[in-house]
């Protein structure tokens, strides 16, 4: 759980343009780049239906 969390945080510093380059190749190293990449699909999914449910609700009003 506790490398879960690591890659979240590393995937939401990313996001935000906040990763350093060391953090970066590190996070690489001590993990495995598919549960990176699937966390951050699974973010980007998420942020794009958060995205459209608000334009939805806005255009309803």
């Amino acid at each position: 759980m506790l490398h879960f969390i690591s890659a979240l945080q590393s995937v939401l510093a990313a996001f935000f343009g906040v990763q350093s380059e060391q953090k970066r190749q590190s996070d690489f190293k001590q993990r495995s780049p598919l549960l990176v990449i699937l966390i951050a699909v699974a973010l980007f999914i998420i942020f794009v239906v958060a995205i459209y449910a608000v334009v939805a609700m806005v255009l309803n009003t």
